[in-house]
């Protein structure tokens, strides 16, 4: 049975086609690439890929594509977790079909008055739905995106309620001390980062790895974060360039953009919009790369 995602994955961008819908033959490329350099798997439709703009069954159409293209069901991890608990249930369904165990689940995200109590009603009306012990799900933790936190009580009462099921957490709060509350709540939590600048303590301090987005361009300046290299300044630094530009998403499009010269990695999906800057993004993250790890 596949285990909790560990290592090294990469939060990876939704190229679209000139159509607006999902490119996937290019989705798979960009996966296979990362393959060759080290990745061990890849997330899609998270925070990077626009998630919540692309509905249960474009994400489900996209996952056949990628295992259609060779893609191993093992090294994929879906991003779900709607307003509506029946769309999770659904979507979380419709990947145990196909093959995946890895499903990254938000907490329902629309209403912010919500209590930890009904995060928790929530997250076990999906599980209870769902009743198949083959779900690894990593609870989804960017309280400033989406509005609602995972309380850590939760995330420790989920865990002993259904075991292996609930796997991981991915904190992405960017608060080192959010990680470390997890992490002490819930030890038996294979718990990733997705703040690239904390990826080293936070394996010396029993996390479990990294979900980033970063790695889609810097990959071994995020290997060399994973190796303890003492690269934490020019990460910092990397990650600034990015959050620059008008979005993280729409950036790093642009980035891959410029370091491919394929210009269709620039389309994004409305509310975002394409950022134009990329080659300028992309010259400015290779003067932080020294030759090892470029």
């Amino acid at each position: 049975m596949t285990a909790a995602i560990r290592g090294f994955w990469a939060a990876a961008p939704t190229p679209l086609t000139a159509s607006g819908t999902v490119d996937h033959a290019k989705l798979a490329g960009h996966a296979l690439n990362l393959f060759e350099k080290g990745i061990d798997g890849v997330v899609l439709f998270g925070t990077t890929g626009e998630g919540a703009s692309f509905g249960v069954a474009e994400r489900i159409a996209t996952v056949e594509a990628l295992l259609k293209a060779g893609v191993a069901s093992s090294r994929i991890g879906l991003g779900g977790g709607f307003p509506a608990i029946t769309d999770s249930i659904a979507l979380v369904r419709s990947a145990l079909g196909l093959g995946l165990n890895h499903v990254l689940i938000l907490p329902p995200y629309f209403d912010r008055a919500v209590t930890p109590e009904g995060i928790e009603d929530a997250f076990a009306a999906i599980f209870d739905a769902v009743a198949d012990d083959r779900l690894r799900a990593t609870l989804y933790h960017i309280p400033q995106v989406s509005g609602v936190a995972v309380p850590v009580a939760v995330a420790a009462s989920l865990r002993k309620r259904y075991g292996v099921v609930v796997a991981g957490l991915k904190d992405s709060s960017g608060d080192f001390r959010q990680f470390q509350a997890f992490r002490a709540a819930a030890p038996d939590l294979a718990i990733t980062v997705g703040n690239e600048a904390d990826i080293t303590r936070a394996i010396a301090a029993g996390g479990a790895g990294t979900i980033c987005g970063m790695g889609n361009v810097v990959p071994g300046l995020v290997q060399a974060m994973i190796n303890g290299a003492g690269a934490e300044a020019r990460m910092q630094a990397a990650i600034d360039v990015v959050a620059s530009g008008p979005s993280f998403p729409s950036t790093l499009k642009a980035i891959l953009a410029a370091q491919s010269g394929d210009a269709g990695w620039l389309r994004v999906r409305p509310p975002l919009r394409q950022c134009a800057d990329g080659a300028a993004f992309k010259a400015k993250l290779e003067t932080l790369m020294s030759p090892e790890v470029a």
